[in-house]
């Protein structure tokens, strides 16, 4: 498989909350929650993270591991279906990720699975996210504040809210389980 980028849905570069705060971030044990083809998945594993990923497609995941295997890079990556039968291993990982997904019964699984001390950096759309189209449905919208409250007893290290790129609404947090 040749990694052509019309041979994927998201694009390949990394999110760039994530490259801007790396710095603000544990070295260790990684995991990527609905993961996609793998973007930040791979820029961690380039950065000497010990990463893996979980998503429910099986296509997504292929790709992920395949370019992983042509730059050279060492992740895991698993299949598997958040809102079923994928259950985090508490108090184990160093840092949890999340980007463009909101499951809010998945919080207290995130919260449960990092060590103490460890971080969570989650970043998705926000209900104002309705005005330019998808997506739409709330569920999968964070309220207002919503993500401050969803870890509340964590220490904020850095909160965002509002218009970030052209016509996208997100909430973005990094947060340290204390």
């Amino acid at each position: 498989m040749n990694s052509n980028r019309k041979e994927y849905i998201y694009d390949l570069n990394p999110a760039s909350f994530l490259v801007e705060n790396l710095k603000l971030l544990p070295k260790g044990k990684v995991l990527d929650l609905a993961m996609g083809e793998g973007r930040n998945a791979l820029y961690l594993a380039g950065q000497g993270y010990a990463v893996e990923g979980v998503d429910r497609s099986p296509e997504a995941v292929k790709k992920a591991l395949q370019l992983a295997k042509e730059r050279r890079l060492k992740i895991k990556a698993e299949v598997g279906d958040l809102e079923k039968d994928y259950f985090l291993v508490a108090d184990y990982y160093d840092l949890i990720i999340c980007f463009n997904y909101l499951q809010r019964s998945l919080i207290p699984q995130i919260r449960a699975g990092l060590k103490m001390g460890g971080f969570v950096l989650y970043e998705t759309y926000t209900i104002d996210q309705q005005r330019f189209g998808h997506p739409r449905n709330p569920d999968f919208l964070l309220l207002h504040e919503e993500l401050l409250r969803l870890f509340a007893g964590f220490r904020v290290v850095l909160y965002h809210e509002g218009l970030v790129e052209d016509r996208k609404y997100l909430a973005g947090l990094i947060a340290q389980k204390i």
